[in-house]
């Protein structure tokens, strides 16, 4: 089998045991390999895996979440689309974040610049949107950077209550959260 296949059994492993708890016992024993195949496979070891993994995120960060965000039409439709396909990804919060889990321990020295660069990517994907609307680009950025810290903080929350709903709620806020129009001392917010 290619190793594209083992993939989301990867996934599943780092997001579960993080990068340093994720031993080659545990990962030859989800995915059914050998430790020879594993390294046959992933000749980096669990580095390669993680990037493969990442390289995986990173693709369906791009078809589900930055080319919906760049087509045309209404901001509060597009912003709709990427939180349910997040929920979907996160299965409606029950599952951790890959990202969170690979900035602690040994590996956020080694993956750090690509999990920065896919939050920029998604942050700025946000952001463009917001600047369609005629927000300003410094409150859409913040913007951007405020549904990141909703959505992770949701997800580490859910798994710390061991319970989904906050993600469910900020999931299904965040759409109406982030299309709000920029208030002045005196102005009631209002949607774009």
């Amino acid at each position: 089998m290619p190793k594209e296949t083992y993939i989301p059994c990867l996934l599943r492993l780092f997001r579960q045991y993080g990068y340093d708890g994720a031993t080659l016992a545990k990962i030859s024993e989800a995915t059914g390999l050998g430790k020879a195949s594993l390294y046959h496979h992933f000749p980096g070891g669990k580095d390669e895996m993680v990037e493969a993994v990442l390289n995986f995120l990173e693709s369906w960060l791009d078809q589900n979440i930055l080319q919906p965000l760049g087509k045309t039409g209404d901001a509060y439709t597009r912003l709709q689309q990427m939180c349910d396909r997040l929920n979907e990804f996160y299965e409606g919060g029950e599952q951790p974040c890959l990202f969170a889990v690979l900035l602690l321990g040994s590996a956020r020295d080694v993956f750090h610049a690509k999990v920065k660069t896919l939050f920029q990517t998604w942050i700025n994907a946000i952001a463009q949107v917001l600047i369609e609307t005629g927000m300003q680009p410094e409150l859409a950025h913040q913007r951007g950077e405020d549904a990141a810290i909703a959505v992770q903080g949701a997800l580490i929350l859910a798994q710390g209550l061991d319970h989904p709903a906050p993600f469910r709620r900020v999931i299904q806020q965040l759409p109406a959260q982030l299309c709000q129009a920029e208030m002045s001392d005196n102005t009631p917010r209002t949607t774009l």
